[in-house]
This record gives C-alpha cells, structure tokens and sequence, in this order.
C-alpha cells in the first residue's frame, strides 16, 4: 500500500499537466566554499534538464569552476590570497582554548570577513556593463545564498522571483525575514548547547542569547542594510528585502535539526548532496578492500581546512598507528618521516563514495552540514571535531541523538582520539541508532534534489509563490504581538472592574445610610 502511494505521488509530480519549465533562464548568486558544493548539485541538475543556468563568479574564490553552466566572472577589490588570510585568521582562532575575548575576536573577524564580500558585491552591482547585459537576458528566476546580499539586491533590481538556497544563517536572519516563530522555551539558539528538552537554567541562557543575538545583528548586517538602501535607493533593510522571498530551501532535515516551527514556503532538502553515488577507483577500491574485516576510517575536516601545525598532525598519526583500521586522510601539510601505513594522505578525496562502501567504519569530520549528511545517509558513526561557525551546534545534536563522539581540537590528543574511534567503532550502539538515523532519513516519497527541482520550476511557472506569504509580513511588532487587542481587553476589564467596584461602593453607602437612619429612629 505504501509503495503505490509513493508511486501515485512521483507520477503525479512527474506527469502532472502543469508540466515542467522548458528552457527557463536562471540567474544564480552562490556563496563559495561549502555553499556552494552543496548548491551546485541543484546548479548542474537544473542545467540537465534543460533550464539555462549563468552562475556570477568572483575572479578570487576557491572551488566555482567552468561546468554545464554558463559563468559570468565580475572583478572584486580582494585577491585569493586576501581570502587565505582571512580564513588563517578563523583557523588561528580554532586551534585555542575558548575564553571570553576570543568571543569578541570571533565577532571581529566575522565582521571583517563580511565586509570584505559586501566590497565583493559592490564589484559585482556597480559594474555597469556587465548588470545592463544580465538584464537584457531577461532571466525568470535568481536562484542564490542569502548569506550574501547580492543576489537578494539583483533580484529586487530585476523585479524577478527569488529562491533562497541556505543552511540559515547568523542571528538566526532567515527565521526573523521570513515571519517564521523560533519560542525560546523549546528552539535552541547557537553557542548555547542546548538542546530543545531545557530545564530553567538552559531556558535563562537560551533567552539571553537571543537578546545578544538581537543586538550583533545590528553590527553584521549593518554593511548589508547600507549596501541594499544604497543601491535600490529607497528606506529598507536587508531582512525586509529577504522577506519578498518566494522559496526557501532549507539543508536540513528533523533526523538532523531539532523539531520546530517552519513556514509554508520553507521546504526541507536535507541530504541534498548524497543522492549520486560512484564506484570508487580501482586503487581506492584495492586499498579499501585490503582493510578485511577491520575496515576503514574517512577523515576530513572540510573543504577549507587541509592542514594542521605540525605539532597537533602527529597527535592524529600516532592515534591511526594504534588502529587496525586503514585510514583515508584529506591532509596536505607536512608529513612525519615515520607516518603509519594503514594511513593514505589525498589531497581531495570522494568523501560520500567512501562512506557509502560497506567497509567504512567510521567518519571523522569537522560537523559541517555536508559532510554530516553524507554520514547520515550512508549510516557511518561518527567522531566530530568542530572548528568554527555553526559546527558545534551541528555536533551537538549528533551526540544528542547517540550517533557520534566530539572532541576540541585546541586539547586533543592521541589518546582521546583512540578513546572516541575505538567507542564509535565497537559499541554497537553507535552504529545502531545512526542506521536507524539513516533509515528514518531515506524513508521519503520524493528524494531531495527532486523536491528542489519541484519548487525552482513551479517558482518559474507561476512567477513567484505569493499564495505561500504570510499576512505577517504586514503587520508591525505590536499588531503581531497582539498588544493592541491585549491592550483594549485590558482596557475593558479595568473600566468593568472600576464600574463595579463603584457600584458596590456606591451601593454599600447607601444600605449603611440606611441602617444608620434605621437606628437614629
């Protein structure tokens, strides 16, 4: 029975007499780095079938290459090189012990990397020539991160439909732009460990971090705020200018996030990125195989960080030297003389290909929401060693759910790394619950690259999706909150009160008039 209602569901997306958008012109704004390998997966799909797809490249990034889309490359006043110190700068900040100034330190160099894209889309926006030639194209859709404000700012010039390919983002933007609640008592805030079962203290903690969060968003989106006013000429914020978003693809799940409110215009595709899956080569494949009954480890710590100091590498080398495990490492720094074996160094490796074989025993990751995915997918338990951003909270609720171990990587050591892979690796529990993870995970009517492939086009076919915005977007603060109706109730109950209590004042005199009258008598 199930299986014919799954069926009757694809075949209704699939033939319905809507139909799909033939050659429909999509002008895409990615964020580079992990933004963009996650979006590019939708990019190169979305190009397949047949949709036009011009990505707008910076001439300084990391991983946007030539593909079956079209790129348009724009200058910016940065050079790679620019980009490598300012995330040597968040690395730098990983590998020490947090105090409370490496709060302020963190901010400042959020900030400072922040301001140096905006400079990037104001490369991009004030070359003339290049945004007369977009227009001109006449494209039907921007599809972009909201991380940055470019293709938010692009799309609102152009007067084109907006769909919004994200994670979330700091300050908890998204939430507050698109009318979405977040209660305090049950949804988690960032930094604070909590989970969504908070007794008082943790209730206290997640409330006050939401008021600090208030106010750093001020200082993070004030370039952004300036930049939108500026460029569209007219009195708005960049959160108001994100509210007109038709579409918002969420990178999460609930096997993943904590159970919480979403709008109807927010549509979950988590687990984007492992849906392809290819043979391994065949030296991978001999090297894997040769693990036996052992099996083997995959290691990475994202697509930014490579390297370690030499000093925390060899913590890492001589744990894998006490494992039987093979071990397949994304490392590109300096390499001890007496490096183990059973360790293999790649320069980049095919992480969800690896942890799809059936020898992968444990994932070694960072907590990114890529790499976390994959590990979910493929059902691999995990050790997870946070470095920056939004990775201790992704951490947090892996361990939560008792599929993973974490560990600091400013304090680790070999003989907590052995503790923590030998845990995941012979308790079977931890491979238990996260194969029952991965089931809940992969037990869905329509995969996620279809769904976002659904929610592009059906964008394109109705010119936007205004039937899915809330009425909330019209009101101010007060009226949302109800304060005015809160206010006149209070109103009429106060003037009840004082009425009757006049009343029964008025009427106690007149009976003790009376009885006194009575007595004179």
């Amino acid at each position: 029975m199930q299986s014919v209602t799954v069926l009757g569901l694809l075949a209704l997306l699939c033939c319905s007499s809507i139909g799909t958008v033939q050659g429909g012109k999509i002008v895409v704004m990615p964020v580079d780095g992990s933004h963009w390998l996650s979006m590019k997966i939708l990019v190169e799909e979305l190009s397949q079938i047949g949709h036009e797809m011009v990505v707008l490249v910076p001439e300084a990034n990391y991983f946007i290459r030539n593909g079956s889309y079209t790129t348009r490359t724009f200058k910016v006043p940065y050079t790679e090189a620019d980009l490598d110190a300012n995330i040597d700068k968040f690395k730098k900040g990983t590998l020490e012990a947090p105090q409370l100034s490496n709060i302020f330190e963190n901010i400042g160099r959020l900030l400072s990397f922040t301001e140096m894209q905006v400079k990037g889309c104001e490369g991009l926006l004030y070359n003339k020539p290049l945004m007369r030639s977009l227009r001109e194209q006449g494209f039907d859709l921007m599809l972009t991160d909201p991380f940055l404000p470019c293709g938010t700012i692009i799309a609102d010039a152009f007067s084109i439909p907006v769909v919004y390919f994200l994670r979330g983002m700091p300050c908890g933007l998204d939430l507050e732009a698109a009318q979405c609640p977040s209660p305090v008592s049950y949804v988690p805030r960032l930094f604070t460990g909590n989970t969504d079962i908070m007794n008082f203290p943790q209730r206290v903690k997640n409330m006050f971090m939401t008021g600090f969060e208030s106010v750093l968003c001020r200082f993070v989106y004030a370039s952004f705020d300036e930049l939108v006013s500026k460029y569209l000429e007219k009195d708005t914020t960049y959160k108001q200018l994100l509210g007109h978003g038709a579409i918002w693809l969420m990178r999460y799940d609930f096997t993943f996030e904590y159970p919480k409110p979403l709008m109807p215009n927010m549509v979950i595709i988590g687990g984007i990125n492992c849906a392809k899956k290819k043979p391994l080569s065949a030296d991978l494949e001999e090297f894997v195989n040769g693990s036996g009954e052992h099996g083997f480890v995959v290691f990475t710590l994202g697509s930014m960080v490579s390297e370690l100091p030499e000093v925390k590498a060899k913590e890492f080398f001589d744990a894998f030297r006490q494992i039987p495990q093979r071990v397949l490492w994304r490392y590109t720094g300096v390499v001890p003389k007496d490096a183990p074996k059973n360790v293999r160094l790649m320069k980049w490796l095919p992480q969800n290909d690896l942890l799809a074989h059936p020898k992968a025993k444990a994932f070694i990751t960072h907590g990114g929401t890529h790499g976390l995915y994959e590990g979910i997918c493929n059902g691999v338990p995990m050790v997870m060693i946070p470095l920056f951003g939004d990775q201790g909270d992704n951490v947090q609720r892996m361990v939560a759910r008792g599929v993973a171990e974490t560990l600091n990587i400013y304090d680790i050591t070999s003989e907590k790394l052995l503790v923590a892979l030998r845990k995941v690796i012979n308790d079977k529990s931890y491979k238990e619950k996260m194969m029952k993870l991965s089931a809940i995970h992969r037990d869905r009517p329509i995969e996620p690259l279809d769904l976002a492939v659904f929610w592009t086009e059906f964008v394109m076919r109705h010119k936007g999706a205004d039937h899915l915005r809330p009425a909330a977007h019209d009101l101010n603060w007060v009226q949302y909150h109800s304060l005015d109706v809160i206010g006149f109730l209070l109103l009429i109950l106060v003037t009840v009160i004082f009425v009757t209590f006049k009343s029964c004042v008025f009427c106690f005199r007149r009976c003790l008039r009376k009885s006194h009258k009575k007595k004179k008598e």
